[in-house]
């Protein structure tokens, strides 16, 4: 069952989940203040979930999350690359996670950090499919 805001309209799959209670932006609007190189990331990120199934964007201030049920995949603009963030039921030792992953219970979150489309690469991809397919319709 989803929950609605009643602040900030925005939908979550918990009652009163936790989070920062600021309205979803119009993915045009988002776009049109981040730098240049953030929208082909994205594009190759969302090509790749909506061939796994259905999603919904929502961008808010400080990324986009990118959900099926709940919360699945987020991406946050940095300084020079675009953070990518997906939950593993597994932990990765893989030199292109960015940093420590994030023991969340039956969630190990993973960052990658991505410069340009062409690194959502088929490992990303792999991953992302493998993240879908344990949480994406949970």
């Amino acid at each position: 069952m989803a929950w609605i805001c009643p602040s900030c309209s925005r939908s979550f799959r918990r009652s009163r989940q936790s989070h920062e209670c600021a309205p979803a932006l119009e993915l045009e609007e988002y776009f049109s203040t981040g730098p240049e190189w953030e929208r082909p990331i994205f594009d190759a990120v969302l090509s790749h979930l909506e061939s796994l199934g259905p999603m919904r964007v929502e961008p808010v201030s400080v990324g986009i999350f990118i959900k099926s049920n709940g919360s699945f995949v987020e991406l946050r603009p940095m300084a020079k690359w675009v953070a990518l963030s997906f939950p593993l039921s597994r932990r990765l030792s893989h030199s292109r996670i960015s940093r420590k992953p994030i023991d969340s219970g039956r969630k190990i979150f993973h960052f990658v950090n991505l410069q340009t489309a062409e690194e959502v690469d088929g490992q990303i991809r792999d991953w992302l499919t493998e993240s879908f397919d344990s949480f994406g319709l949970d």
